[in-house]
């Protein structure tokens, strides 16, 4: 069998058509870049200091990409997950059914419309070593400063705190890599063998009132139309852990507090509003894409997050990090009465 996704050509067809940044003169550009990459260094310290993790560990600067730098380490950073998800005899192959000819092009165009929204991220499969790899995407960070008309250098340090703190959850974890690479690859094994995405495809015009009805009832997208029951239990499991992250990352990145970031409050406020916004064909494609559920997520996890540490502190949240049995569920995500029962 043929690899499902020509990586190459997913990146080469993404830096070509994502569209380029704002104008920036020299000066600026320069700062810009500068402190990115010193405050990934600051910031961490910040988030081990709040969260307990990670004593010990080298402390590394994040890498400072433009829009075309970012859609090329996510094809590479996709491709490395893809491989180490899935088992030899499938890597080639449990894809054919879900992408057919140009699945290259497509997956590149997905990546042209994300790299345009991206502010960082963490990639725990990428790079040469078990760092992983964490980029700042310059011109989108300074294009959502523009627009939100915050502190340049407050924003800069905000989203440092929240890629930094998604790094040291897989760099302090030790576990938490491998867990989340077999979670995705029996969901996508799954996924592909049930032919979910040609059901998905072949009743369009069906799905889309079912996601309407869907997101009415507080469901999180298409993905979740054409599941069977074993997809949804692995489907829930990662939705959980992926809300857990993104929330505890949301959480540590207002909590570290005003000394850090003065305008957190101001930077948040604005930056939940700008979380919604959109003309109809930037909605229409987030909510195809799930971005508007993973907006969802941060919310959820943020509140899962507060709430436990309310009730045992920081360090009885970092039991969630003690196992996979002790992340908590998708229903206990809603309910953290539930998992400190259960954990506590």
């Amino acid at each position: 069998m043929t690899p499902s996704v020509d990586w190459s050509v997913a990146a080469a067809t993404g830096a070509y058509l994502v569209r380029g940044g704002p104008v920036v003169d020299r000066a600026e550009a320069e700062r810009v870049v500068t402190e990115l990459s010193d405050f990934t260094v600051e910031a961490e310290r910040h988030v081990r200091g709040l969260t307990g993790l990670g004593a010990g560990l080298p402390l590394s600067p994040g890498e400072v990409v433009d829009r075309p730098g970012w859609v090329r380490a996510a094809a590479s950073g996709l491709e490395a997950m893809t491989t180490r998800a899935l088992p030899d005899d499938e890597k080639n192959g449990a894809l054919a059914p879900l992408v057919a000819g140009s699945a290259g092009v497509q997956t590149g165009v997905v990546l042209a419309f994300l790299g345009t929204k991206v502010l960082g991220q963490y990639d725990p499969f990428g790079g040469d070593d078990h760092a992983g790899r964490l980029l700042l995407v310059a011109p989108n960070v300074v294009a959502a400063q523009r627009a939100m008309r915050v502190s340049g250098r407050d924003f800069r340090m905000w989203v440092c705190l929240h890629e930094c703190t998604h790094r040291l959850q897989f760099t302090a974890v030790d576990w938490l890599r491998d867990h989340f690479a077999a979670e995705v690859g029996r969901l996508i094994t799954g996924f592909a063998e049930s032919d979910g995405l040609g059901t998905l495809l072949s009743r369009v015009s069906e799905n889309v009132r079912q996601l309407r009805d869907a997101k009415e009832k507080g469901s999180v997208g298409l993905a979740e139309l054409v599941q069977t029951p074993a997809q949804r239990e692995v489907f829930d499991r990662l939705l959980a852990l992926s809300t857990l992250l993104e929330g505890h990352a949301d959480y540590v990145m207002d909590a570290v507090g005003p000394e850090v970031v003065p305008s957190v409050a101001a930077i948040r406020r604005r930056f939940t509003v700008r979380r919604k916004g959109g003309g109809p064909l930037d909605r229409l494609l987030r909510a195809l894409l799930g971005v508007d559920a993973k907006v969802r997520q941060y919310a959820l996890g943020s509140s899962f997050t507060r709430a436990v540490v309310e009730a045992v502190g920081m360090d009885g949240f970092n039991a969630v990090w003690t196992s996979p049995n002790t992340l908590p569920s998708r229903e206990e995500i809603k309910d953290p009465k539930a998992w400190l029962r259960r954990v506590h």
